[in-house]
């Protein structure tokens, strides 16, 4: 079943009038509160203040709209840090979860732009950390890695150079990564006929990229079968 993105429905801006006073937001660190009339109006950033000339004894009557979109792309750019600060991301990837958790896709959009320009969205460098991690941690072969990069957005070209940079950093050896993954999933599979072993083995180690002849030669040295064994591709 298709999820639909948690659409947030803007409020109106509140009404324009006498800026009282501009404070350090309570609850938002490195935020200001705009205070209008008297009442807490707005949350904003230094830069969009100075931007716009909000000063005390300024109005904000005229500038409603206006400030209330500097305040939406603000919270969108807030949300986005909060996001990667709980995990990298790539660019895309990352602006398409914004959309999804209801953020406008214009805002998405501005956020990622501007993490990209101050160097915290990197896809070189996410991709470099992203082929260092699941290679090493879940055997992703060359083929699934790129096709994992690829779902997230990254381009293509910088998926190949970070899988080549990292395997060749790394001395990956996809074979000797598949038998030491099969060796370890045979343990498991002690109780099923060699038939089904090699099934299950070949399955296991398909869905993490490997090629055939790579599969097939992990599974002979996991498991003593034959290269003329017939490995069947269905499970």
């Amino acid at each position: 079943m298709r999820r639909t993105p948690d659409v947030q429905q803007e409020a109106p801006p509140p009404p324009g009038g006498t800026i009282s006073g501009i404070v350090a937001s309570p609850r938002a660190p490195g935020r200001f509160s705009v205070i209008v009339d008297g009442k807490a109006a707005h949350t904003l950033g230094l830069a969009a203040i100075e931007r716009l000339r909000l000063t005390v004894g300024g109005s904000t009557v005229g500038r409603e709209e206006v400030i209330a979109r500097e305040e939406g792309a603000l919270r969108t750019y807030d949300r986005a840090v909060l996001m990667l600060a709980a995990r990298g991301r790539a660019a895309k990837d990352l602006e398409r979860q914004l959309v999804r958790k209801g953020e406008p896709a214009e805002f998405a959009r501005l956020a990622v732009e501007r993490l990209v320009a101050e160097g915290f969205v990197d896809d070189e460098s996410y991709a470099r950390s992203f082929v260092r991690s699941k290679s090493a941690s879940a055997g992703l072969a060359r083929f699934r890695l790129k096709q994992e990069l690829g779902r997230q957005g990254v381009d293509r070209a910088v998926a190949d150079e970070a899988i080549a940079e990292v395997f060749e950093e790394e001395s990956v050896d996809e074979v000797a990564t598949a038998t030491a993954l099969a060796a370890k999933r045979v343990r498991s599979l002690r109780d099923a006929d060699p038939q089904s072993q090699r099934r299950r083995l070949y399955a296991f180690l398909a869905r993490r990229g490997y090629p055939p002849s790579v599969i097939s030669t992990a599974i002979e040295q996991a498991t003593g079968a034959s290269e003329e064994d017939e490995i069947p591709t269905d499970d």
